[in-house]
This record gives structure tokens, sequence and C-alpha cells, in this order.
């Protein structure tokens, strides 16, 4: 689900708190404009007749160069140009350094009803911070089935099938000491392109819901060191029942199609080839667990994230084991082939 954000929107949810204040100074009648991007615009060039590379739905922002351009101005063309950019179906206009805005430009504000927005933070600071807000306020967001878990550091979303352990697992995890972030309902964001972030809605926040106990809240039980608000999604660990294999009716899958079962087998036992699994048009890496009796899911989860945390920084050991393993091949097959030769030289001098 993609966010939306009005220019009211915005006014009302408090920017001040990260150090970014706005007042309304014209425009009001247009306060139910959508923002349909977090980037920013800050183009001189519109007001000098390039208008067209204005983009529609991004916050325009005129800073100390913008607005002694305009005061340069004659007021004729100072108000088409005003006009020209408000055309453009911009969200809103923002002032930035605390300059004062000239009565042409409130008053195209209000004509053309575009929110004019003055915030007394210089320009890089004020887009920085403006950019952070609408990065959050505007990010794709669904809600998933899970529990979302602080391991060591890496942020672990245990996905699967309804009672099949995901809270139990969960619990055991925080036993050992690794922190709770969310139970049941997981509330995932994207952040730019590379991110998802994870939260637990805030009626839930600390609570967990295990089958024979009810519903416990982690951080009195536990202390304020076992849970988190929030936490980006590293690795994904989908729990899945284990079935034994079905009978192959006489071949055995080591004999059957020229080894093909064989290396099928082993990549899916050795784990050679990355696994991605798709969270909000992003990729992340995926680890299928089985679930089977007599199973500690909890030491296999963390073991998990201490593997990926090990290929984040390019160890990885199957295939490091793969390499060895070929490298013994080629000098067991380079060290048979030197005998042949040697065998062959001593019965020709025979």
């Amino acid at each position: 689900m993609v966010a939306s954000l009005t220019v009211g929107g915005l006014l009302g949810s408090r920017p001040e708190n990260i150090g970014l204040p706005l007042e309304l100074l014209g425009g009001a009648a247009g306060l139910l404009r959508p923002i349909a991007s977090p980037h920013i615009q800050k183009t001189g060039l519109a007001l000098a007749g390039f208008d067209e590379y204005l983009q529609p739905g991004r916050v325009l922002v005129f800073g100390e160069s913008e607005v002694h351009f305009l005061e340069g101005l004659e007021r004729g063309v100072r108000i088409r140009a005003l006009a020209a950019a408000c055309a453009r179906d911009i969200p809103c206009i923002l002032v930035t350094g605390g300059l004062e805005a000239s009565p042409d430009l409130r008053a195209a504000a209000d004509e053309h009803r575009v929110p004019l927005l003055r915030t007394k933070i210089p320009t890089p600071f004020a887009i920085a911070k403006l950019t952070t807000l609408l990065d959050d306020a505007l990010a794709v967001r669904e809600a998933v089935h899970g529990v979302l878990l602080d391991i060591l550091g890496l942020g672990v979303l245990i996905v699967g099938e309804s009672g099949i352990g995901k809270s139990e697992c969960a619990l055991d995890l925080v036993v050992r000491g690794h922190r709770l972030v969310a139970d049941d309902v997981v509330e995932l964001r994207r952040r730019g392109e590379t991110m998802v972030i994870g939260n637990c809605p805030e009626l839930t926040r600390h609570h967990m819901e295990v089958r024979g106990l009810g519903v416990i809240n982690i951080r009195d039980l536990f202390g304020v060191a076992s849970t988190r608000a929030s936490k980006r999604v590293e690795l994904v660990v989908q729990l899945e029942r284990w079935e034994p294999p079905a009978p192959s009716g006489g071949t055995s899958p080591a004999q059957g199609n020229g080894g093909e079962e064989i290396v099928s087998v082993c990549e899916d036992r050795l784990g050679l080839d990355d696994v991605f699994y798709d969270l909000l048009g992003l990729k992340v890496p995926l680890v299928r667990m089985p679930v089977a009796p007599g199973r500690s899911l909890a030491i296999l989860v963390e073991v998990a994230a201490r593997n990926q945390i090990l290929r984040a920084r390019g160890r990885h050991a199957a295939r490091e084991l793969a390499a060895r393993l070929e490298r013994a091949l080629a000098q067991e097959e380079e060290a048979g082939d030197d005998m042949r030769d040697d065998e062959v030289g001593d019965g020709g001098d025979a």
C-alpha cells in the first residue's frame, strides 16, 4: 500500500519535532493538494521561463537565490513567472532561511491555491529534514503475519503458516537474550530502494500470544532491553512443516537421471545458491527452515542469523567448502594424469 500525504497533513504531522518548524503564509485553500514524491525540487530556471522542468507532486523550494532573483525582476515579469510556476501542479512552495515572502508571491499563492510555507531553517538543512520526513510518510507499507526480532543486531522476520510455532520460537530467542520487535502482525515500510523497516502496531507493542499461556508482556517479564520499537529486516526465516520424502518406487534419487538428483539434493542441503523473499518489491535473503519434532528452532534461527552476518561480510561457508572440494578433486585428477603419463613412459622404454 502506497501512503499519501497532503500539504495539510504535512503541517499537522508536527514537523517541528524533527527541527523543521513550518508556518503557512498563504494559499490556505490548497491544503488538500497531495504530495506525491519525497524528492524536493529547487530549480531557479523555472523563474527564468523554463518552468517545464518543474515536476508535479514535488515540493518547490525557494532559497536565498530564488527570492533575490524574484526581487530583481520587473513586477509584470515576476507575476508571470510565479503564475507559470504555480500552474505546474506543484503541491506547495517552501521559503527557507526565514526569508520574507514578497506580496506578489503571497498573492500568487492565494490566487492559484498553492500553499506557501516558510521555515527559518537554512536551505540545505531544510531540504534534508523535509526529505527524511516525506520519505517516511510516503513509504510503501504492508502488514504481514509473522514475528520480527533483533538477533545479534540483525533484523530477522520469521514467517510461516498459523500454528507452526513462530511465537514459541521467538519466545525462546528472547529468553536467549535477543530482542522482540513485533509478534503476530508486523508493519513493514520501504525506505528508499534498499531498505525495509518493520515495527509493531502501537496497540500490541511489547505483547506476544503463546498457545497455552495466552497473551504475555515481554517487556514486563524480561525487562526493557528485551524489546525495541523498530528494526530493519535483513533476513527472512520461513518455517515449513517437514514431510518425509515419498518412496521413489525402486530407483533411489542417487541412481536416477544421470546424477541430476544428486546435484539438486546437494545444492539444497549445502545452501550454495542464494534464495530471496520479496518484501515490498525488495529482495531479502531467505532461509527455509523445516519444522520437525526434536529440532531446536531457536538455536537454528540464531545460527542462521550468525551465518547471514558472515555472508554479509563476504564469508560464505558452503561456497568455500565447494571451492576446497573442487581444488582437491583437481589436484587428484592432475596427480592421476601424471601417474598415467609415467606408466606410458615406462612401457615405451621397455
